[in-house]
């Protein structure tokens, strides 16, 4: 069988049909860029991927990194795919020119990288860890920093880590205990554990910059007294070039269900009181900072779900239209077997599969556009308020994508059967990595507090009502194109009136969640803080499928749209009709068994249940 990372043609129709990615060049920033500059880069990181990362996918996840006490020991496979990422200029692919990025737009960039994680998420995660590192320094690091470590980072010399976690901290920064205390050298000296830090430890670069969150001597208690140190692996000297190791020590690698062949390391700072660190910003203002590098993961995680269980569907896919075995009840006991892509409970599962790792995939890439709006429109009330969709929408696309990409592979491993939960077969090992990203870059249960605890109710609400003025917008496209019609209606389905049904029960679900919200909103200020967080995840599951049926709506647009094209030039191609068809059909699935389960969810926050609140921990 093939090994497909991703289909090249949903790309294209996710960038330049559904977004009208085509058009970024008419910007100053990206106008050097065209299309043909967009595909080349695409281009370059598939055959980066195919060829470097996805040969050694299998083998990194059954050699996973050693460390003997003193060195860890990782493949080389995994250097040879790194090392040629950055000198691609991946790793820089989305910084300006003056600072030797290629000055690509994050949507595209999120293509790029999403086939690297789609071929090896292990090895992919130095390159996303070191990007998202290079973007915190350059934008709130001091000059001498930037001048010290910006450009071997970008350049994939120097590796990046964010280092939040420790031993009894998880989620919970504000009880953090790292300390920094300053010297007269213009530095401070940093101490503590941190623990679960992916790429905390290695020999892939000449350097490791670790981001870490800490508390200087005297701060203000909880998240208000966090700052953010730059702690390098090696000290530089005056020439730049790394001189003595730092007071960094790795205690031990910790093994994982998967990304096996990402290092995830329990790191000691200080343990002989020399530990330097650089403060980067101001004082006290180090988690706004890593919630940059923070928003940007969560974004990440989402992609690299969405494309992990994209590469599972598309394997489950070929292999059931390859493995023959039963009939249909109708036929004879004597006739012939059939694919298993002919029985109607293997399409049910394969559907499911394309509205999750396509719709994923979408609403990833509009998050995406979202960055590139607020980067580089002139407009800044559009920025503001683009700043605000996407801070309402991140928590929405980190939580959904990496739950249901992980259904979807949980899927692939049922179509294939026996052969699903093998080690012979890929399917167990996608569903083991992606199993992690629901909890990355803080669990999904977290992220629906968020949601529902803080980002609804930011700017007064607006962040909803810009949601729902975005959702209205396509609402009234699908009823417009579904009026249009076409000389070739039988080879396209010009009659098709799927399309206002689908508007109208979207506009349905949005009335119901912001009937809901207002209700919540509510009891928040009548202090029923706890009692209404409670059930956060059953308004994020509500908030999440009406955003992804959005994402449906889209693509049934730019499918309807390319049929009619299709049928007014006369030039009906049945590869590109066939492709059309299933975007449509995709969307019939979501819109028909999907989108209506948030009735459950709707039914439990109106009626305030307090089934989980008021569960006693003794009576389990």
């Amino acid at each position: 069988m093939s090994n497909t990372l991703l289909s090249a043609r949903d790309v294209q129709f996710q960038l330049y049909e559904v977004l009208n990615t085509a058009s970024l060049p008419n910007r100053a920033h990206f106008s050097e860029h065209n299309q043909e500059t967009f595909d080349a880069a695409i281009g370059t990181a598939a055959k980066i991927a195919e060829n470097l990362f996805a040969t050694h996918n299998a083998k990194l996840d059954r050699q996973e990194p050693e460390f003997d006490g003193k060195n860890v020991t990782i493949i080389p496979e995994v250097k040879e795919a790194f090392d040629a990422l950055a000198q691609a200029g991946f790793i820089a692919g989305r910084q300006a020119y003056a600072l030797g990025g290629m000055q690509l737009p994050e949507v595209i960039m999120s293509v790029c990288m999403g086939y690297f994680t789609s071929a090896n998420p292990s090895t992919s995660g130095y390159a996303f860890l070191t990007a998202a590192a290079a973007n915190l320094i350059d934008k709130f690091a001091s000059d001498t920093l930037k001048k010290q470590f910006l450009s071997p980072t970008l350049e994939g010399r120097f590796s990046g880590t964010m280092a939040l976690t420790e031993p009894h901290a998880g989620s919970s920064l504000a009880d953090i205990r790292t300390s920094a205390k300053q010297t007269d050298r213009g530095h401070y000296l940093i101490k503590g554990d941190k623990m679960f830090i992916s790429g905390g430890d290695h020999e892939l670069t000449e350097n490791i910059v670790h981001l870490v969150l800490a508390k200087i001597e005297g701060a203000p208690v909880g998240v208000k007294g966090i700052s953010l140190f730059l702690v390098p692996k090696f000290v530089l000297n005056e020439e730049g070039q790394p001189q003595h190791r730092n007071d960094v020590a790795l205690t031990g690698l910790i093994h994982k269900l998967g990304y096996r062949g990402t290092t995830s390391t329990a790191l000691s700072f200080g343990e002989n009181g020399s530990c330097v660190g650089y403060l980067i910003g101001e004082k006290h203002q180090g988690l706004r900072y890593m919630f940059q590098m923070m928003n940007e993961a969560r974004v990440g995680v989402a992609m690299g779900a969405s494309m992990i269980g994209y590469r599972g569907y598309l394997y489950s896919l070929e292999y059931a239209r390859e493995r023959i075995q039963g009939r249909h009840t109708t036929d004879a006991p004597t006739s012939a077997p059939v694919p298993i892509i002919d029985h109607a409970d293997v399409r049910r599962m394969l559907l499911a599969q394309k509205s999750y790792v396509e719709g994923g995939l979408s609403l990833c890439l509009f998050g995406a556009s979202l960055l590139d709006d607020i980067n580089t429109l002139e407009d800044k009330s559009g920025v503001a308020e683009t700043q605000i969709l996407l801070d309402l929408l991140t928590p929405v696309i980190k939580s959904w994508c990496s739950e249901y990409g992980t259904k979807a592979n949980d899927l692939a491993i049922q179509v294939l059967g026996g052969a699903g939960y093998t080690r012979e077969y890929p399917v167990e090992q996608f569903w083991r990595d992606n199993r992690l990203n629901p909890i990355h870059e803080g669990t999904n249960g977290i992220q629906a507090l968020d949601l529902l605890g803080r980002k609804v109710w930011q700017h007064k609400g607006s962040g909803l009502q810009l949601l729902g003025k975005r959702i209205q917008a396509d609402i009234e496209h699908a009823l417009s194109v579904n009026q249009t019609q076409t000389a070739a209606s039988n080879e396209t389905n010009g009659d098709d009136n799927r399309l206002s049904e689908w508007a109208n029960e979207l506009k349905s679900a949005l009335s119901l969640v912001q009937k809901v919200t207002v209700q919540l909103g509510g009891d928040l200020a009548d202090k029923r803080v706890n009692e209404t967080l409670a059930n956060a995840t059953c308004y994020m599951n509500v908030v999440g499928k009406v955003v992804v049926a959005w994402m449906w709506l889209r693509q049934a647009n730019a499918a309807r749209e390319g049929l009619i094209k299709q049928g007014a030039l006369k030039q009906l191609n049945s590869e590109e009709s066939d492709f059309y068809l299933g975007k449509l059909h995709a969307a019939q699935y979501f819109f028909n068994w999907e989108l209506p389960s948030i009735q459950q969810d709707l039914s439990l926050l109106s009626r305030r249940d307090d089934t989980c609140m008021a569960m006693k921990s003794e009576w389990f």
